[in-house]
């Protein structure tokens, strides 16, 4: 960050807490702001108590509360996710200073589960607007215009969807603060080449080394399901079974080849686990039956517990580049899982058929 005695000292910016803050999505804000000379004040619903972060890592007092607040006291108020909007938005003088800050035209920026906050105050309608996914339809029930997109802007409202985002989401707030340009060393909102990651970091997110986990779990992740999944296909003798069997072996292949390109991009390594990974599924595979209803039902289950396994790392990360590669997967996991239970229920629906009524003579009783 750059030198900050030519900055203007004098903007105040207010963050919100609870308990169950989603860790990043706080210290992250916090940290940015703080380290441009920026006065950060942390505002909660009760002055003597210690506020825990979601994950442990995050132990905070306020310095205030909603209740005493004066939103024209602040030129913007910032709104992380995890589990602490649930319960802002249950407190009603938290509610009436974010309304109070929005309608006086002050910069107010709502990360994943934040925006449901501004969905209390009846903030959203026809606004622009991300989220986290899961309250997407919230989102839109409230009236706004839903986008999956890194960062949302809609005049004084700033709006992202997730810890990858972060490093983004703090650099549209710095922005519009009148802090920027090239003193300050920030790439552009929109820059997808920047090294988003080194931002995080230094403002408290992942480091290289944890993106370099992630990244290592994802890959052998896919590396053992490659390997199973062309086991299974050897064994399998429906035609249309294999046909998909082969396009997920590519989705695979393709997963595999951006995994580990970024990883060379780091400068990290495919590690032992990766590297093992498909042995590992050769030598479960080979105990698996002949079945093709059993091979179908084995794909299932892998696409399910790799669902589950990318799922926590789409959220764990703050790099937007890591975290758009584990969507990716995530989301071809979802779109697979959609068509292995299709075929499943088919053949297994052929299988169970009733038998059909013999015709004849009546049996007398």
């Amino acid at each position: 960050m750059a030198d900050n005695n030519n900055y203007p000292s004098n903007k105040k910016v207010a963050i919100l807490i609870e308990q169950g803050v989603e860790d990043v999505e706080f210290s992250i804000p916090y940290n940015g702001i703080k380290q441009a000379g920026i006065e950060v004040v942390v505002l909660g619903s009760r002055m003597n108590e210690k506020y825990k972060g979601k994950r442990g890592k995050l132990s905070i007092q306020a310095d205030g509360t909603t209740t005493e607040a004066i939103a024209a006291e602040f030129d913007a108020v910032v709104i992380p996710g995890g589990m602490a909007p649930d319960k802002m938005r249950r407190n009603p003088n938290t509610v009436r200073f974010v309304q109070e800050a929005m309608q006086q035209g002050k910069l107010v920026a709502a990360v994943c589960h934040g925006p449901q906050v501004l969905i209390e105050g009846d903030l959203l309608k026809g606004k622009q607007v991300t989220g986290f996914s899961a309250i997407s339809k919230d989102i839109t029930n409230a009236g706004a215009n839903y986008s999956d997109e890194p960062l949302v802007v809609d005049g004084n409202l700033i709006t992202s969807r997730e810890p990858g985002d972060l490093p983004i989401f703090t650099t549209a707030i710095l922005s519009r603060l009148g802090y920027g340009g090239k003193d300050a060393a920030l790439p552009g909102e929109k820059d997808t080449t920047a090294e988003w990651w080194k931002l995080a970091d230094a403002w408290g997110g992942s480091t290289k080394s944890e993106i370099g986990r992630g990244l290592n779990t994802a890959l052998a992740g896919e590396r053992y399901s490659l390997e199973a999944l062309e086991k299974y296909l050897e064994k399998e003798s429906d035609s249309e079974v294999k046909s998909t069997f082969q396009e997920i072996i590519g989705n695979k292949q393709a997963h595999i080849e951006k995994l580990e390109r970024y990883l060379q991009i780091l400068g990290e390594k495919p590690s032992l686990g990766a590297n093992i990974a498909n042995q590992y599924a050769k030598v479960k595979s080979a105990l698996t039956g002949s079945d093709d209803i059993y091979q179908l039902r084995s794909a299932l289950g892998d696409v399910q517990t790799g669902i589950g396994d990318i799922g926590n790392l789409c959220a764990m990360h703050t790099d937007p580049v890591a975290t758009a590669i584990f969507k990716e997967i995530y989301q071809d996991l979802l779109k697979y899982e959609q068509r292995l239970l299709e075929l499943y229920r088919a053949r297994t629906a052929t299988q169970i058929q009733p038998p059909k009524p013999t015709t004849g003579a009546a049996v007398s009783m």
